[in-house]
């Protein structure tokens, strides 16, 4: 027999798994992502370990609520940052903003992006939220195809790949290097303009290709 959960419940559910995940994320940023435990979640909560694993039945389930959560907010910020923009104005809008987003949150960036955690893998649904947010960078680079910005070179896998690398060597660097130092401020992310022309130079055509895509565009 199923038990019908109330909407109260279901709410306050959420907001202690909500206040869980704030306090995971604290840990990690202090004693890094390995130094993340159910234990010590718990007791920022002032609650039992037992209790949290009502929530989170292992330490692993915890990493997957945050890398899902951390996921979520990358996409969430990649369609605000690209809302109204087309084209390499959109994917330069989007590339910057989820690097911005990884130094802010630079716990929630190495688990995502790096392995700190070993034995850990993200569930498959989990992990389907990291390729739609590859999907998401696609579009857009097909959409700079698409209004003449860019070859069809720029479509295939090797290139999404090398826009990976130079996206997530920036980030790597920067944090490595120089944590807790500001986007702006960055000796890493401040060349994040540069390294996109570097990268957007290999993929542009020739002039009188553009004029043509552009043309067939209209």
């Amino acid at each position: 027999m199923s038990i019908s959960v109330t909407p109260r419940v279901a709410e306050r559910r959420q907001r202690t798994i909500d206040t869980a995940l704030d306090h995971a994320t604290d840990v990690m940023t202090e004693s890094g992502v390995g130094g993340l435990t159910i234990s010590e979640v718990a007791r920022r909560m002032g609650m039992r370990p037992p209790s949290l694993y009502k929530y989170f039945p292992s330490l692993h389930a915890l990493y997957d609520a945050l890398f899902a959560r951390a996921t979520r907010e990358q996409l969430a910020t990649i369609e605000s940052a690209t809302s109204g923009l087309d084209g390499v104005a959109a994917l330069r809008a989007g590339s910057a903003a989820l690097m911005r987003l990884a130094v802010e949150h630079s716990a929630l960036a190495q688990l995502v992006s790096w392995r700190p955690v070993p034995e850990f893998e993200p569930a498959p649904e989990t992990f389907a939220l990291s390729v739609d947010i590859v999907a998401k960078f696609r579009a857009l680079v097909r959409d700079a195809v698409r209004g003449g910005e860019l070859t069809r070179a720029a479509d295939r896998d090797d290139a999404i790949a090398l826009l990976s690398i130079v996206l997530t060597g920036i980030v790597t660097q920067q944090l490595a290097n120089e944590p807790g130092v500001a986007y702006d401020e960055g000796r890493f992310t401040r060349l994040t303009d540069r390294a996109l022309d570097m990268y957007l130079a290999v993929y542009t055509p020739r002039r009188s290709d553009a004029t043509a895509a552009r043309s067939r565009r209209g």
